[in-house]
């Protein structure tokens, strides 16, 4: 038979196996109170009568049933918050930051990316709308303070040309420079010999990577002058006049000697636009998606390419338009005229914005910088001109040439060139936002033909001149800005990536009737028609619904709102407005006796000298 084990050493009771295996739960004060009594380290309770005296005691007289809602748990005190500690932080060699915080930013520089004028301020706005240009005012001050802060990584500087000993930078040739720089930027600078097609107009892509050229024989290509990758090249048997890429490289309007033309970027005709006839230049205004032409009728056409409609047809009544260019800023079209004025033209008007009386002979060229501050004119009395455009219209500076500047271009960082027969002059200034200074040039190229166009190429130091021998690419140091906004023209982008943009921008078209003269009154509260479509409400409702309603008491405690008091009240608020209206009264008196008193002064003569 087979016997139960004795307990001994080896196999436990099974009374203590259970004591074993049970274990006693924890509870949440506990392990608090041990700590805050004992001090010591959380850990398991060391003996039941310690946990007996720690366990509150229920108090005897205390009929609690189960079902009860009462907490049995004791309320402990809430320990206080323990305070952050505010020393700078230190790294992880344990060095500390002798610099905490953001970086400061300078004033000058957040000014200029600030749009909101604050010293404009409603005189009476609302609550809620007051609210609402704190918190516009607040993102706009934040956003200009991180676009301060972004520009220190900006990696590239604008370039610059210096010669040595006060040398003069005129006499520096394009072969001095190509040997100075290094391959890549000496690689910028050709020629091409294209002298059976000639004379040439060109334009350069948005992004500044493709270049576009039509020759006056019928010659027309377009290709990645970069990498001198050639994307077609065609024959339109008929002369051309001028050549503009539209909002990408993938399209391009070629204004033929009768009719304006569409291309893709393989040679294909797209479309044929009759209505714009006899063209003589064309400008694109990218974010209206407007392509501006101008005829020898004497008709200036907006013509909208996203929708294939024309837009507006102005006749200028001046003749023949072969001098137009546009203004970066406000997207207005400036007209040159054989009278020696300059008219600004937008869509939404049918008579020009403002005109200006530029030179005592006929109008050659005209030219606006990218800031849209100042536009530069020659005419065929040989003067070159800067205007200022900030409402003024005044000549700030002017030259006079040996050879009119039958040809002006202005480059993103405000250096000017001009083509005088076959020689490129152009002039710098002091920065962005100064005007050039006319009276040294800072670069001279001559050709092997007269110049019959100039462009400079955004984002690159590269002027591009068509002439009678063809296309000429000069290296100009300091004239383009040196980093591009991959989000807005990106010359590296793919096919996806374009295609992408150009949704977003057919999103963001801006409409044609928002051109004028100062694009910041848009934003600004016209006053005047505010008040005329008021006074047209009243007249057509009979009554103001804006105007100060009647006093009406509010109904109060009961035995207190009988007709007498409501009638004591509403006579008690007419009798303060009535001594309002007394008291201004009185106090404007005086002022117009002042006025009558005042006797009516006779002309002045010459005998009033004699008069003590």
């Amino acid at each position: 038979m087979e016997t139960a084990p004795k307990p001994g050493r080896d196999v436990p009771p099974k009374k203590d196996r259970l004591q074993t295996k049970k274990k006693k739960p924890r509870r949440y004060w506990e392990e608090e109170t041990t700590l805050t009594a004992a001090g010591a380290s959380p850990g398991p309770p060391g003996s039941k009568k310690r946990n007996r005296e720690l366990r509150p005691e229920r108090p005897k007289n205390a009929n609690i049933t189960k079902k009860s809602r009462i907490s049995r748990k004791p309320h402990l005190p809430k320990k206080p918050r323990e305070r952050r500690n505010l020393e700078p932080q230190r790294s992880v060699s344990g060095a500390q930051d002798p610099f905490p915080g953001p970086a400061p930013v300078p004033v000058e520089e957040a000014g200029k990316f600030r749009r909101i004028d604050k010293s404009k301020k409603l005189p009476h706005s609302k609550s809620k709308t007051r609210s609402r240009l704190e918190v516009a005012e607040a993102e706009e001050e934040e956003i200009s303070i991180k676009a301060a802060r972004s520009e220190l990584l900006l990696a590239e500087e604008p370039g610059f040309l210096e010669g040595e000993n006060g040398e003069n930078t005129a006499k520096i040739r394009q072969a001095d420079i190509v040997e100075a720089v290094d391959i890549a930027s000496a690689a910028k600078h050709f020629d091409l010999n294209l002298r059976q097609f000639g004379p040439y107009r060109l334009n350069y892509s948005p992004t500044g990577r493709h270049l576009a050229f039509g020759g006056r024989r019928g010659h027309v290509a377009t290709l990645d002058w970069v990498t001198k990758r050639l994307m077609c090249e065609i024959n339109v048997m008929e002369a051309v006049r001028d050549i503009r890429f539209l909002h990408s490289e993938a399209l391009l309007a070629v204004a033929q000697n009768r009719w304006l033309h569409i291309y893709d970027n393989q040679g294909i005709e797209l479309h044929c636009i009759r209505r714009c006839d006899r063209v003589t230049r064309l400008e694109f205004l990218p974010f209206h998606f407007l392509l501006a032409t101008a005829s020898e009728t004497g008709f200036l056409t907006y013509l909208d390419v996203s929708v294939g409609k024309i837009v507006a047809a102005l006749n200028a009544r001046a003749g023949r338009l072969d001098i137009m260019t546009k203004n970066p800023y406000n997207a207005v079209i400036h007209l040159g005229h054989s009278n020696g004025t300059v008219s600004l033209w937008s869509p939404a008007m049918k008579e020009p914005l403002a005109k200006i009386l530029c030179h005592r002979g006929g109008v050659r060229a005209v030219a606006v910088d990218s800031t849209g501050t100042y536009m530069a004119t020659s005419g065929l009395d040989h003067q070159l001109k800067i205007f200022d455009l900030r409402g003024t219209f005044q000549p700030l500076s002017a030259r006079t040439l040996p050879q009119g500047a039958g040809h002006l271009a202005f480059s993103q960082r405000g250096l000017l060139a001009a083509g005088m027969g076959d020689v490129v002059n152009i002039w710098a200034g002091q920065g962005k936002a100064s005007p050039p200074s006319l009276e040294q040039p800072y670069l001279t190229h001559r050709l092997s033909g007269h110049v019959h166009g100039l462009h400079f190429c955004p984002f690159e130091d590269v002027l591009g001149v068509g002439h009678n021998g063809g296309i000429t690419s000069m290296l100009v140091p300091g004239a383009a800005e040196p980093n591009f906004d991959g989000l807005e023209s990106n010359p590296y982008r793919s096919q996806k990536q374009r295609q992408e943009w150009e949704v977003k921008a057919l999103l963001e078209k801006v409409p044609a009737e928002l051109i004028c003269l100062d694009p910041r009154a848009l934003a600004e509260v016209d006053v005047i028609s505010l008040e005329q479509e008021k006074k047209e409400r009243i007249e057509r409702l009979g009554y103001d619904p804006e105007a100060k309603a009647p006093f009406q008491p509010k109904p109060k405690q009961k035995g207190r709102s009988s007709t007498a008091s409501l009638v004591k009240r509403k006579r008690k608020v007419m009798d303060e407005e009535h001594r309002d209206k007394v008291r201004q009264s009185l106090e404007q008196q005086p002022q117009k006796q002042e006025k009558k008193a005042k006797p009516l002064r006779a002309r002045p003569s010459a005998l009033d000298r004699f008069v003590c």
